[in-house]
């Protein structure tokens, strides 16, 4: 059994508020009567990527648990790259951060979806090679693709605005993969859907909930909640089994 803690979109930006709502997710997990494999926090670590913020994230994120990180729109590469370098295995010091990361008997591809000064997500002809190549490796496990945006639009008019363009050329590369699943993070919600064929699962929010246009509206009528709960997935592979994820909102 693998147990993958999935989080997302903290956004630590300095105050005790960001702060205060990624402490009740890793309190929760330390309290697990058996730890979990591995986290995976899938992007937006800092709100605006100054150092201090991720200075904070570092600070925050368990020591005693595997940790994996990837970009969101709000990361900046420089920064990350600094701050969280114990935490990275991407070679350079540029952009894209894609990594492979094999971690208690899984395969993680971390794909950079970020684009500098922008808040859509896009992956390159080469960024595309690179993937293909990478799943094209023999890897005996589950194999888990990450990335920030998600792969596909959800209808939603606000997180819309900032989807992952160019959606085809990642389908086609995707399509026939051994891939156990999609995780990804971006609309601060808790999302199942598919894509090319492969399940998408998508993190809540750690920072804030954007409701859906058919909710009832916020007390201050925005479209982000603050005040919903934060919350994680907890992704179950057993071997030989489909994938089971729990939503959790401590």
């Amino acid at each position: 059994m693998i147990v993958i803690a999935h989080l997302s979109d903290p956004h630590l930006d300095g105050t005790a508020v960001a702060r205060d709502r990624l402490r009740r997710i890793t309190a929760y997990l330390e309290a697990f009567r058996t730890p979990v494999d591995v986290v995976l926090v899938s992007g937006d670590l800092a709100d605006h990527g100054d150092p201090a913020e991720y200075a904070e994230l570092a600070a925050e994120l368990p020591t005693d648990l595997p940790v994996l990180v990837l970009p969101g729109n709000h990361d900046v590469t420089g920064p990350l790259r600094n701050g969280l370098a114990s935490y990275l295995d991407s070679p350079g010091d540029g952009h894209p951060i894609h990594q492979v990361r094999d971690v208690a008997g899984a395969r993680f591809v971390l794909l950079d979806t970020s684009v500098p000064g922008e808040d859509y997500g896009f992956l390159s002809d080469d960024s595309l090679a690179w993937l293909s190549r990478v799943l094209a490796e023999p890897f005996d496990g589950p194999i888990f693709v990450a990335m920030h945006h998600p792969p596909l639009d959800l209808h939603h008019p606000v997180m819309d605005q900032w989807p992952l363009r160019a959606q085809e050329p990642l389908a086609a590369v995707l399509t026939g993969k051994p891939i156990t699943a999609i995780l990804t993070g971006h609309v601060h919600n808790a999302v199942v859907t598919s894509f090319a064929g492969h399940p998408v699962l998508g993190a809540p929010g750690i920072r804030s909930t954007v409701p859906l246009p058919f909710e009832p509206p916020t007390a201050e009528g925005s479209p982000i909640d603050a005040e919903a709960y934060p919350g994680l997935a907890l992704h179950i592979h057993y071997p030989g089994e489909p994938l089971q994820t729990f939503y959790r909102f401590p």
